[in-house]
């Protein structure tokens, strides 16, 4: 046995001369079923219709093929995989990060950048860097992101909240709905 390079694509199904069963179930183009029969009784049948005959199910037995328009059949299946792909909804997660020795000047820019995120409805990830003796002192600093986390109160959902085990403190805000 050989194999002829490019016409082994696992993701598409075998159709009319590749379908490698000897008697296959067949369904025809609207449905009916014509039973169980050899691959050639069911090409003669396609051809008359002018249809492709498409294995389905591989792994059942015997192995069930449906008449129809391949073609078509493709074109659709792209069409609807287009049309969810438009309904899904990318999250975008933004990130700030801030020190635990910020100035009321900055930590209101950040604010502000916070709010414009929030406004396109992306997730904003709240990020507290600490350096050297700063890990010693965590409490002390987490403050810091409980004031920012106060200020969302109205405009967001805190989802996720620092962790006294966790090295990196951050809060996860999420636009309200």
């Amino acid at each position: 046995m050989f194999f002829i390079k490019g016409t082994n694509k696992s993701d598409e199904p075998r159709m009319n001369e590749r379908i490698r069963a000897r008697e296959i179930r067949v369904i025809g183009e609207d449905g009916e079923q014509f039973g169980v029969l050899s691959v050639n009784e069911a090409m003669v049948l396609a051809n008359e219709k002018g249809l492709d005959l498409v294995e389905i199910s591989p792994n059942a037995a015997p192995p069930v093929c449906k008449i129809m328009d391949y073609g078509k059949f493709k074109y659709e299946k792209t069409k609807k995989d287009k049309e969810n792909k438009k309904k899904q909804k990318n999250v975008i997660i933004k990130e700030i990060r801030i020190k635990p020795h910020i100035d009321e000047h900055d930590k209101e820019t950040k604010i502000s950048q916070i709010e414009k995120f929030i406004a396109k409805e992306y997730k904003v990830k709240v990020s507290l860097r600490l350096t050297g003796r700063e890990k010693l002192h965590a409490d002390s600093s987490i403050k810091i992101l409980d004031e920012f986390a106060n200020h969302f109160e109205e405009t967001a959902t805190v989802e996720k909240k620092y962790g006294k085990e966790q090295v990196q403190k951050f809060i996860m805000l999420s636009p309200k709905k």
